[in-house]
């Protein structure tokens, strides 16, 4: 078994021993070496967000002091799902090692197909409505980042 998924699988059943959250762990990794673990915490925080992969991205910004971890893999126990994807994306990791799938995460409980059919238009019903408002208001501060001559692009 790869060292680094099996820290993944390490942290997983650790928070999930811990009831923490759900059976998830991760690690970024660069430079083979590892640069942080994480475990989901949804449970511990009552944050919806605290999934393994999105706490290990923070804990791995705040150790290289920088957003962009481009030069990084992540390894998870499982699949991520659209959240984390989209977080790993937004983190720039261009390589993501995987145990479990989604659909493993769905036999014991963590489905994300409802998500999945949202994201490409294809859900039945929609649980969230979106509303605009305001839009005019909204864009100064659009028209004032495009003028901010020291700001940094992300």
């Amino acid at each position: 078994m790869n060292d680094f998924m099996k820290e993944a699988v390490k942290e997983a059943m650790t928070g999930m021993r811990d009831n923490h959250g759900g059976p998830f762990g991760a690690v970024i990794v660069r430079n083979n070496e590892i640069i942080a673990l994480a475990h989901n915490e949804v449970i511990k925080n009552n944050d919806p967000t605290d999934h393994a992969e999105m706490i290990a991205i923070r804990k791995a910004a705040k150790a290289l002091s920088r957003f962009d971890l481009g030069d990084c893999e992540l390894y998870t126990s499982c699949e991520p799902c659209p959240m984390c994807f989209a977080a790993i994306h937004w983190a720039k990791i261009k390589k993501v090692y995987y145990g479990c799938t989604r659909e493993d995460a769905a036999k014991i409980g963590f489905d994300d197909n409802y998500i999945y059919d949202v994201i490409k238009g294809e859900a039945d019903e929609k649980k969230v409505s979106l509303v605009q408002m305001d839009r005019d208001t909204c864009l100064e501060a659009f028209r004032e980042w495009e003028q901010k001559q020291d700001r940094v692009q992300y």
